[in-house]
C-alpha cells in the first residue's frame, strides 16, 4: 500500500479546506493554563514544563496492518501537522474530567487555545476537519456529544480521513470481515436482532446466532450511565444503530461501549417492524 501515499495526502489536502463552526463547546469549567511546545503526534502535545497532554474525546489515525514500507501513514502524518501549526508555540486552556492522568502519566484534557479570534477547541478542530475520530475513555464523557455531531458533518462532508475507504462505516452483518479488524478503532452500523443477559454484561446482538454475530457489550455497571442519558435497550431489536469502539474478539467481533454517545439509534431499519 505504500505507493498510495502520495495519492492520498494529494486527495485529502484537495478537499480539507477548512469550514469550521465552534457554536457547541465543552462546558467543563476552566482547569490550567499551560503553554505548549509541540505536537507530539495528532492527539498528544509536549507542554514546556515537559509534561505530555493527551486530548480527551478523540482518536488520531494510526497505520493499518497491511501498510508497508518505512513511509509514515499519511493521515497521521496529516493529523500531527494540523496540531502542531495550530497548537505549538501557543498558549493554551486545560479543561478536566473526571480524572486528569492515564496510566502513562500524560494529562487528560479538553485543550483550548487562544487566538486573535478567541479560543479554538483543538478536539472540534481536529474532528470537524476529518483529521481525527472520536473516542471515548472509560468513565470520561464530557463533551463528547457536540464531537459527535462535528464527526458527522465531516463524515458527511468527506472531509479529510473520511474520504478514504480504510475509515468506511462498517457492516454489522459481515462478522467474517470485521474478524480482520481485531485491535483496530471502528465505526459499525447494522440492525439489532435482540438484546442479551449475561452476570456483568449485557449484550446487543445483531444475528440469531450469537456465538458469531458481531455484538456490542455493556458492562452492568455502566448501565444507570445509559438509561440516564435515556438509552432504551428494549426498544433496540428492529433499530438500526451505529456504534464505535475497539474490535476485539469474544464469541465473534465484539465492540465493549460505556458511554451512550458511543452508540447512535439511527431509527427503525427498513421493513421492521
Amino acid at each position: 500500500m505504500r505507493h498510495l501515499a502520495s495519492a492520498i495526502l494529494m486527495g485529502f489536502a484537495a478537499a480539507s479546506a477548512p469550514s469550521v463552526s465552534f457554536a457547541q463547546g465543552c462546558d467543563l469549567p476552566p482547569g490550567e493554563t499551560v503553554a505548549v511546545a509541540a505536537a507530539i503526534d495528532g492527539e498528544t502535545l509536549a507542554l514546556d514544563d515537559g509534561r505530555a497532554v493527551r486530548l480527551l474525546g478523540i482518536q488520531a489515525p494510526a497505520a493499518p496492518p497491511d501498510w508497508e514500507g518505512p513511509e509514515p501513514w499519511p493521515f497521521s502524518v496529516l493529523a500531527k501537522e494540523a496540531l502542531a501549526k495550530i497548537a505549538a508555540g501557543a498558549t493554551a486552556e486545560l479543561r478536566f474530567d473526571a480524572r486528569t492522568e492515564d496510566r502513562h502519566g500524560h494529562v487528560l484534557a479538553q485543550v483550548y487555545v487562544e487566538e486573535k479570534s478567541g479560543p479554538v477547541w483543538l478536539q472540534a478542530k481536529l474532528v470537524e476537519e476529518g483529521l481525527v475520530r472520536v473516542a471515548a475513555l472509560p468513565d470520561l464523557g464530557a463533551c463528547l456529544a457536540p464531537l459527535i455531531v462535528a464527526e458527522r458533518k465531516a463524515r458527511e462532508g468527506r472531509q479529510g480521513l473520511w474520504r478514504s475507504l480504510t475509515y468506511q462505516v462498517r457492516d454489522a452483518n459481515n462478522p467474517k470481515a470485521l474478524s480482520h479488524l481485531r485491535h483496530s478503532y471502528q465505526l459499525v452500523e447494522g440492525t439489532v436482532h435482540g438484546i442479551g443477559e449475561g452476570k456483568t454484561l449485557v449484550y446487543i446482538n445483531f444475528a440469531e446466532d450469537w456465538r458469531s454475530d458481531f455484538t456490542i457489550a455493556i458492562p452492568r455497571k455502566r448501565l444507570p450511565v445509559l438509561e440516564a442519558a435515556g438509552f432504551d435497550l428494549a426498544a433496540l431489536p428492529g433499530k438500526r444503530i451505529r456504534v464505535r469502539g475497539w474490535v476485539e474478539w469474544w464469541n465473534g467481533p465484539m465492540i465493549k461501549v460505556s458511554h451512550p454517545e458511543e452508540i447512535e439509534v439511527l431509527g427503525a431499519s427498513p421493513g421492521a417492524g
